[in-house]
């Protein structure tokens, strides 16, 4: 019988409505587990119980390590997370990070580690969870999918954590982008691709916990300002543009003066869907690459700041220059 740690951390899955705070996440993984009758041994465990709009880095480090941990345990053949939504894209990813490749770049033998969760509260008239854990079980149990790293479950789909965001704010099925690793038939698990792996697996510590990514939007009538503080007192800054990777007037002049005083910047969009890829001039993502930023390639910019965090925490080799952050970054986003 295959073995199957499952891990919660709360968020709709565990939350129930009250008379006085509406939905909160209260239910152990223990609780969401006892309906369920699945074909394989489970070993459930909670990490903690909260809304997973209340995580910071230091949760997102705990989970991750959680996981990647139980993953690497003698006798497991799977690892299930049960997530908040709001932040699943983040703590997947970064698991996903620490999960890793072999060092030559191969698929690594690590358990599949899947994160699933819920749209809609255990005591709605239509809660999901129990459907997605249940998925998220199998897939997690299938010899086909060691080595895939850390994936998201929801509605019978399973997509690789990079790349994937959240899409709908309360569509049952809201996440989009990743590529898609398997999906259910019937009791079974269809195997679709096999995801790139980044390698080799980050390790952060706790210097994780404690540092200062910021994200700053620049839109129309936005002025570099936001950036500038940021930067003062970032270890590194991820720019929300607009289109293929463009900021306003301003914004290459200010990347260039955080460049050269160290702080590497990454370059993102607000675009849902679709690469980094810089082709406009005229202060546009042309002039604020050649300024030193980085091009966030797939990554949306939650995840890339996620990666950016990442590299700057891995005592193994975290970046010393902005030119080692950009060659970094670019491994692990391409």
């Amino acid at each position: 019988m295959r073995r199957i740690v499952v891990l919660g951390t709360g968020g709709t899955i565990a939350s129930r409505g009250s008379a006085e705070a509406n939905a909160v996440a209260t239910s152990s993984i223990s609780d969401l587990l006892a309906p369920l009758a699945p074909d394989c041994e489970l070993d459930a465990r909670d990490v903690m119980t909260i809304g997973s709009y209340n995580i910071g880095f230091a949760e997102m480090r705990r989970i991750a390590e959680a996981a990647t941990a139980a993953a690497a345990e003698p006798g497991v053949d799977g690892v299930v997370v049960t997530h908040g939504t709001d932040t699943m894209e983040e703590s997947a990813y970064l698991t996903d990070l620490l999960a890793g490749a072999g060092t030559d770049g191969a698929d690594s033998d690590c358990a599949p580690i899947v994160f699933t969760g819920a749209q809609f509260a255990a005591d709605t008239i239509a809660p999901d969870g129990g459907r997605n854990i249940a998925d998220a079980i199998a897939f997690a149990a299938s010899p086909e999918l060691r080595g895939i790293g850390a994936g998201i479950a929801f509605g019978g789909d399973l997509v690789a954590a990079r790349g994937t965001r959240k899409a709908h704010t309360t569509a049952p099925s809201p996440f989009e982008g990743g590529v898609l690793i398997a999906r259910r038939r019937g009791d079974g698990v269809a195997l679709h691709a096999r995801p790139a792996r980044p390698g080799p697996p980050l390790a952060i510590g706790e210097a994780f916990d404690t540092l200062v990514v910021d994200a700053v939007i620049a839109a129309p009538g936005i002025d570099p300002a936001l950036f500038e503080i940021a930067a003062a007192r970032s270890k590194a800054v991820v720019v929300v543009g607009t289109g293929v990777g463009n900021a306003g007037p301003g914004f290459a002049q200010a990347v260039a003066a955080a460049t050269e005083a160290g702080t590497p910047v990454v370059l993102a969009t607000r675009v849902a869907f679709g690469p980094v890829t810089p082709v406009y001039g005229g202060g546009g993502g042309v002039d604020i690459v050649r300024a030193g930023a980085t091009a966030a390639a797939e990554l949306g910019h939650a995840q890339a700041r996620i990666l950016a965090a990442a590299l700057l925490a891995d005592p193994a080799g975290a970046p010393t220059t902005v030119a080692d952050f950009t060659a970094r970054f670019l491994r692990h986003a391409g």
